[in-house]
């Protein structure tokens, strides 16, 4: 047991001079560079230009980022307030998932439409790539041990059949934790799985309703791994990612049924209609 309780991972990458690259923003950029490649070439077979995409990325990775960071730190004032230089350090971890994803949405809308792209469209072309980078994101929590869960046993780690430098690095102040990262990166790979799969059939998605349907997968799964977790962001001794979670759960539930009452919505396979040229 002594091994596992040694091995914790080294939380940087590499050294550039004096700079110290962690590991945490190496993971998180690899994501981001995945899923942007992933929305290219879809947003090719649907009618949105590549420049589109990389001018849309330009505007968005900022202000997702500073909403995450913004996000956080808000809900962590009672800290940040007499540690005003460690806002910025965001290498150090302290970015919200949710906070990111409100900021890209403002810019994606913002963007469709000085650009005439259809919002929806934009969005479920997005969607599963978004997901698939929260799932790779997570590891990057993984690096710094943080998002994770309860005490727990070394024995219910093992019954997960886990790797061993995911068993010892989840060995944490004193106590193994239950690893929640691994539990929201699995979920989100698996809703990349069925989006990418389903996304694809004739006559099933409306545009918008893979959107819809990537904020349902995430925010039920978001739900209860949330519940596990000891690190929450608090609001009136509610976790906040929970309240969230069941607004936009309910939220995409509604405006999935009221968009489908409009016969006049076109097709996600119909891609866009009104630039289509390259």
């Amino acid at each position: 047991m002594f091994g596992f309780k040694s091995l914790a991972l080294n939380p940087i990458a590499f050294h550039l001079g004096p700079i110290e690259v962690h590991w945490y923003g190496v993971i998180i950029a690899c994501g981001v560079m995945l899923a942007v490649y992933l929305a290219v070439r879809e947003g090719k077979k649907r009618g949105i230009a590549p420049d589109n995409i990389y001018d849309m990325i330009l505007w968005a990775l900022p202000a997702a980022l500073i909403c995450a960071r913004l996000y956080y730190v808000i809900f962590q004032w009672s800290y940040y307030k007499n540690h005003l230089d460690q806002i910025v350090q965001i290498w150090d971890g302290g970015i919200a998932i949710y906070g990111s994803l409100i900021g890209a949405m403002i810019v994606v809308i913002w963007f469709c439409r000085r650009r005439f792209i259809p919002v929806w469209l934009m969005l479920d072309v997005a969607a599963p790539t978004v997901i698939l980078g929260q799932s790779i994101g997570r590891w990057g929590n993984f690096m710094n041990q943080e998002a994770f869960g309860k005490v727990t046993s070394l024995a219910y780690l093992q019954g997960l059949h886990l790797p061993h430098f995911i068993i010892s690095q989840m060995y944490i102040s004193g106590a193994y934790r239950q690893p929640t990262f691994l539990y929201e990166s699995v979920w989100s790979f698996l809703g990349f799985l069925v989006l990418m799969t389903l996304r694809h059939n004739p006559q099933l998605f409306k545009q918008g309703e893979v959107f819809l349907g990537y904020v349902m997968w995430y925010s039920f799964g978001r739900f209860f791994i949330e519940g596990m977790r000891t690190d929450s962001l608090m609001l009136l001794n509610l976790r906040v990612s929970q309240i969230l979670s069941i607004f936009l759960f309910v939220g995409a539930i509604m405006v999935l049924i009221y968009r489908r009452r409009d016969q006049t919505n076109p097709w996600y396979l119909e891609g866009n209609t009104l630039n289509v040229q390259f």
